[in-house]
């Protein structure tokens, strides 16, 4: 399937970040921070029910923007 664009240049908001060795260490550290947290709040609320998925999906979305908002960093990508 051929698509058309408007422009040939990607916008900054959608360009992929390819992380060097510091960039891959800092979203291993986010992980397992975000791990730690979970587990902690689960050991206070439960593990199970309607509220525990929401904080879990949550804590997934907040991981995944810290993560990109670390990669966005040029100290963090391959050649950056």
């Amino acid at each position: 399937m051929a698509m058309e664009s408007a422009s040939n240049t990607i916008r900054s908001e959608f360009t992929v970040h390819m992380l060097n060795e510091q960039g891959k260490s800092k979203a291993s550290y986010l992980a397992e921070t975000f791990t730690r947290c979970l587990n902690d709040l689960e050991s206070v609320c439960g593990a199970t029910g309607r509220e525990m998925s929401i904080v879990r999906t949550k804590l997934e979305e907040a991981c995944f923007f810290a993560k990109r908002a670390m990669a966005s960093q040029p100290e963090n990508q391959q050649g950056g």
